[in-house]
């Protein structure tokens, strides 16, 4: 039974790590394009939304994306994709984007801005604030019932406890006394 009340709590943790990792890495990512200094003119050449929800009572969330291609200073052709675009900007539309250098090339449409900064500290500080609670949910578990044991088996650190009147016996206090 202690399964659920460690295991749960741990893999739950594991996935608000790797979401942390993952939003940390897309905003440096971003952040090493802004602050690269290299810019270019991109064309833009398709646009298209994708919706999510919807189902039962819930809203529905709809994402812009624009499909940008432009030329980096040493040559090479770069196309990406980016969501949350935008609606002004239609296909055959042209913009800055700010992009960084190396073999992987970064590139964004977005403007820094102080948005996009702050919704990286509200986002690690809610998983944040997820995780604490589920350590402080592991630990108070472990200091509460630790003395019961497991639940199904009434037994730890070698002591039984009687489920009819809740004493608790040593475990080898039955052999020794022939009690059932």
């Amino acid at each position: 039974m202690d399964i659920v009340f460690y295991g749960v709590p741990t893999l739950m943790l594991v996935v608000i790590v790797a979401m942390a990792v993952a939003v940390s890495r897309r905003a440096l990512r971003i952040r090493r394009a802004w602050n690269s200094g290299l810019t270019a003119e991109a064309r833009c050449l398709r646009t298209y939304t994708t919706t999510s929800g919807g189902s039962g009572d819930s809203s529905v969330s709809t994402t812009l994306h624009h499909v940008y291609e432009f030329t980096a200073r040493d040559g090479r052709t770069v196309r990406f994709e980016e969501g949350h675009g935008s609606g002004a900007i239609i296909e055959g539309d042209y913009v800055t984007v700010f992009y960084s250098e190396g073999e992987q090339i970064n590139a964004t449409a977005h403007r820094p801005t102080v948005r996009n900064g702050l919704g990286l500290v509200v986002v690690l500080g809610f998983l944040g604030v997820v995780a604490v609670f589920l350590v402080g949910f592991m630990v108070t578990y472990s200091q509460v019932f630790e003395p019961f044991g497991d639940m199904f088996s009434r037994t730890d650190s070698g002591y039984v406890v009687d489920e009819d009147t809740g004493e608790t016996f040593p475990a080898d206090w039955f052999e020794t006394t022939g009690a059932p």
